[in-house]
């Protein structure tokens, strides 16, 4: 029969996951999976426009505001604004990079939770 976590969660009721090995700890307490729970809390959840969005968001506009009172060419600004939209298309690609690490990260989480209960992978 599996063991409940010896850990307590920090509103200070105890953990409810089932322990694994001879520390009697769960994987989210476990201290030797303290850097991958890191970095999955750092992505998770805490996506914000970036100040790189707005920045972007901005010299777009300006530039928009350019052209209409003649300051800019318009050949320029549709390079300008074409080499701006290559930058919003590689943000976006870093995004869904991350986003997909984060859900590995969670799907891996998961399945060893399962496995340290006696559970299949795939729930089998």
């Amino acid at each position: 029969m599996a063991r409940t976590c010896s850990a307590t969660k920090r509103d200070g009721s105890p953990c409810t996951l089932s322990s694994y090995g001879s520390d009697g700890l769960c994987w989210a307490h476990d201290p030797k999976n303290a850097e991958r729970r890191r970095r999955g809390q750092s992505r998770g959840g805490k996506s914000k426009p970036s100040k790189e969005l707005a920045s972007i968001k901005q010299r777009l506009s300006d530039l928009a505001s350019d052209v209409l009172d003649g300051s800019v060419e318009r050949g320029v600004a549709a390079v300008a604004s074409q080499v701006l939209n290559v930058y919003l298309r590689a943000i976006e690609l870093e995004r869904k990079v991350k986003e997909q690490e984060e859900i590995l990260d969670r799907i891996e989480v998961l399945e060893q939770s399962a496995e340290a209960t006696g559970g299949s992978r795939w729930g089998a």
